[in-house]
């Protein structure tokens, strides 16, 4: 017996974050019957839609890197029509999702697959991965803004900060929604362009925006042996 979110997760579904998130709203059925219940189990025998969607377990991992361009979704769909980063990735047919995610506006690395363990381990706090961005700012900033920034501008002080004229190279190993923008908001700089170059070891490459490939299995490993001692 497997816990609902998990067997979720695994077929490829969503994190098991997200797969609590579909069961709440009651988009999860379980042999005809929806279910609410986060600590609900699935046997295999049983037969599991969501969104009146048949899930089935994937025998395939598959692990992707894409070059995210700005005015493009994270999410799998978007209630606007937005264009989404799945309609980027042609060819997979495996039922993909985002490990973590970018903003609208923002561009550069994202992680993506079918893997929920791979996507917990990679988002998950305690693992502290780092990632790394490129912040083009509307003004140089200060040293004492600089020295704000370093400190943590209202958040986890950064695993590093660089700055060359108008742009901020800035690594950091949390992940909360809008956090590198709203650090420079918070010593009173504005972003005018936001770029992730690193997740982790993996670097964007020659990637270019819109493009992506598939992770190696060295690369895919690298994030399985980087989890914070």
């Amino acid at each position: 017996m497997t816990r609902i979110n998990k067997f979720l997760a695994d077929c490829g579904v969503a994190s098991r974050r997200a797969a609590e998130d579909l069961i709440r709203f009651g988009k999860v059925k379980v042999n005809g019957e929806t279910v609410t219940d986060l600590g609900t189990r699935i046997a295999d025998t049983d037969t599991v839609t969501v969104n009146n969607k048949p899930i089935t377990r994937q025998s395939r991992m598959v692990y992707i890197m894409l070059n995210k361009p700005m005015g493009v979704v994270t999410t799998c769909s978007d209630q606007f029509d937005r264009k989404t980063v799945l309609d980027i990735i042609e060819g997979v047919p495996e039922r993909l999702h985002t490990v973590g995610r970018l903003d609208y506006d923002t561009e550069g690395l994202l992680l993506l697959t079918n893997d929920g363990q791979f996507t917990a381990h990679v988002t998950h706090p305690s693992n502290q991965i780092p990632k790394t961005y490129i912040a083009t700012l509307h003004a140089p900033i200060a040293p004492d803004q600089i020295k704000q920034l370093r400190e943590g501008a209202g958040y986890n002080p950064p695993q590093h900060v660089s700055v060359s004229k108008l742009d901020v190279t800035i690594t950091i190993s949390e992940g909360r929604n809008r956090q590198v923008r709203k650090m420079f908001e918070n010593i009173g700089s504005h972003v005018i362009t936001l770029k992730r170059i690193q997740v982790g070891n993996l670097t964007l490459g020659k990637l270019k925006p819109g493009e992506w490939r598939y992770m190696t299995d060295e690369e895919v490993k690298s994030f399985a042996n980087s989890q914070k001692k």
